[in-house]
């Protein structure tokens, strides 16, 4: 565990506004989160909404100003930061009452550490002058949570000015959501999602708090979500031989998450996390040795000891027994839980209806769609508003969406400067197209459903944010969209915040109303889907390409499921949790692996 953080978790980020002000309601508790700084519209909103919450002067930025991405990014940025100091000095100030926010700081903090031991010595000591003397030392080691933020590496557009002409690149969206980052006050880590960009990496050059300072510091960190240990090693070399050093690898399952889903190549979670835990010095080694070699060549200051290398997981994990489990099995620093902090109000931005929802979800309500205009698979909910907005589009011969924001636009089809294929203009030429074409009426109608299948999210995931805040809502726009990951489905009621960190940390159980399967299991049958449906969707059109592709995710599958029966059979006398259950499971999956046929991609 690092020791410069109170929890082992972290809340990682959810959609545009799920979590946007997350760390203003958890940070002072020590529990790090992420924000999303994408979208500087309801970044904008939320600023206004929490400068008048908190007594903080607020100036607009206004739309016309050419900078106005990244001032209004730092300028919210800076407000988080400021309310989270206020809020620890104010912690600092107050007793030891029973129901105070200084008895929550330590009541929430995991059995282990250190502040949480002397405080469970503190309540017990009668003498009251070193009760006293115990509590001033507590109070001084009230850490706030990080305010973390998160880039979508793909979300990259290029801007234009008032006359539509382009600006420098400089100004597209993802660089000017790290210039926001970089210059403002936080001390904190930025994470790069969703695969490599070089040139918003190279910006990362630009600003002086990337590099370690004159006592070898580093104020603003780089972590990467990587699905395995590749991705991992490519990208942080990337880094590294810019003299920028990779803090922390956060892996995230690539299908048993919330969001965007980037399936590997039939690689499951077990066989990654083994293989980062064998490659672990390895990678350190080789990143430091690049990183200090273009420090010194760049005559920049050198980092003046071994820096920290993280490794934390995150996607699908549901109880304390698996939580502890993949930290001990495979060494790492820590975990991330999101999902389930969509069903705490205490920590995330979730409007009533979506919550009720939610509750009452059945597990089919969760599925991977095709319903992102970036054209990666989407974890989606089927109840949420925003998916009966579109069907009610449709059923008005209007589908598809007003495009106002346009951080989506990447399709240059039918027109010069690049649309969203969510928006109402793409799906009435797209559908044009296809009604004018020569195929089948079969083929035709599948076309048709893939075009109106796209909806709208820029405005959908950041609307409950607004709502939840009552704030001003873009365009007056109502419905919600919202990303959660198929593990959500096994909580069925929202949770006060204390409930949810004693669930992990294993001091209660919230998991009392469905039966569970083991996180491997769940991500294994998720794969098991995909293929399965790869199968299906590529058969008419197959080529060897595709079906080399299909035949070797289907043997990492295997080797994966293969694994598992190794795994359960080595670890069922050492860990608290009970995997050999496991063992039926895994070999059900194998006989149902073994009838998809991948050659002439028929289904036995």
């Amino acid at each position: 565990m690092n020791n410069s953080t109170a929890h082992t978790f972290h809340i990682p980020v959810m959609g545009l506004g799920f979590t946007i002000d997350t760390p203003i309601k958890v940070a002072k508790y020590g529990i790090s989160s992420v924000v999303s700084i994408m979208e500087d519209h309801l970044i904008e909103e939320m600023r206004k909404v929490h400068s008048k919450n908190y007594n903080k002067e607020y100036n607009p930025i206004s739309a016309k100003d050419i900078d106005r991405r990244y001032k209004r990014i730092m300028s919210y940025l800076n407000l988080m930061n400021e309310i989270v100091q206020d809020q620890i000095v104010e912690l600092r100030k107050s007793d030891f009452t029973e129901n105070s926010e200084l008895t929550k700081y330590f009541s929430l903090l995991p059995e282990e550490t250190n502040a949480k031991k002397l405080y469970r010595r503190m309540r017990e000591m009668k003498d009251t002058k070193i009760k006293r003397g115990m509590q001033k030392e507590l109070k001084s080691m009230v850490l706030p949570g990080s305010i973390d933020v998160n880039i979508m590496t793909k979300l990259d557009n290029t801007n234009l000015d008032e006359n539509g002409n382009e600006l420098p690149e400089i100004y597209s969206d993802a660089k000017s959501a790290l210039k926001g980052f970089a210059l403002s006050d936080l001390s904190s880590s930025i994470i790069f999602s969703a695969g490599m960009n070089p040139k918003l990496f190279s910006y990362c050059e630009q600003f002086d708090d990337f590099f370690p300072n004159e006592r070898g510091e580093i104020k603003k960190k780089v972590i990467l979500k990587v699905s395995d240990f590749r991705s991992a090693q490519v990208q942080g070399k990337m880094f590294a031989k810019k003299g920028i050093w990779v803090s922390e690898f956060r892996i995230e399952s690539g299908l048993n998450c919330g969001g965007h889903a980037f399936a590997t190549n039939g690689l499951l979670l077990g066989p990654i996390l083994e293989e980062f835990k064998e490659k672990r010095d390895e990678l350190f080694y080789e990143l430091y040795e690049l990183c200090k070699e273009s420090l010194m060549k760049s005559g920049r200051n050198p980092m003046l000891k071994l820096p920290s290398m993280s490794l934390k997981v995150q996607g699908g994990i549901g109880t304390s027994e698996e939580n502890d489990f993949l930290t001990q099995q495979y060494q790492l620093d820590g975990t991330g839980w999101g999902s389930p902090f969509l069903l705490v109000p205490e920590s995330t931005n979730v409007d009533d209806s979506t919550l009720s929802a939610l509750i009452n979800s059945k597990r089919e309500d969760f599925y991977l769609s095709n319903s992102s205009p970036l054209g990666v698979p989407f974890n989606n909910f089927k109840n949420c508003t925003s998916e009966l907005q579109r069907l009610e589009r449709i059923a008005k011969n209007r589908a598809g969406s007003p495009c106002y924001k346009k951080f989506l636009s990447f399709n240059t089809e039918f027109t010069e400067r690049p649309i969203c294929t969510a928006s109402r203009q793409y799906q009435m030429l797209k559908i044009k197209e296809i009604e004018e074409s020569n195929s089948s009426p079969e083929s035709k109608q599948k076309q048709i459903y893939k075009t109106l299948e796209k909806e709208c999210l820029c405005e959908g995931l950041g609307t409950s944010a607004i709502l939840t805040n009552k704030g001003q809502l873009s365009h007056n726009l109502t419905a919600v969209s919202i990303c959660p990951g198929p593990n959500l489905y096994f909580f069925k009621e929202t949770y006060k915040l204390k409930e949810m960190v004693d669930h992990i940390y294993g001091r209660a159980n919230i998991l009392t109303k469905i039966n569970r399967p083991h996180i491997f299991y769940n991500e294994a049958i998720l794969y098991l889907d995909y293929l399965k449906k790869e199968i299906e969707d590529k058969s008419e059109d197959m080529t060897e390409k595709t079906r080399v592709y299909l035949q070797g995710f289907k043997d990492n599958l295997e080797k994966g499921l293969n694994y598992y029966s190794g795994l359960i059979s080595t670890v069922k006398e050492n860990s608290k949790i009970r995997i050999e259950l496991m063992a039926s499971q895994i070999e059900s999956l194998k006989m149902k692996l073994n009838k998809l046929e991948v050659v002439g991609c028929t289904l036995k």
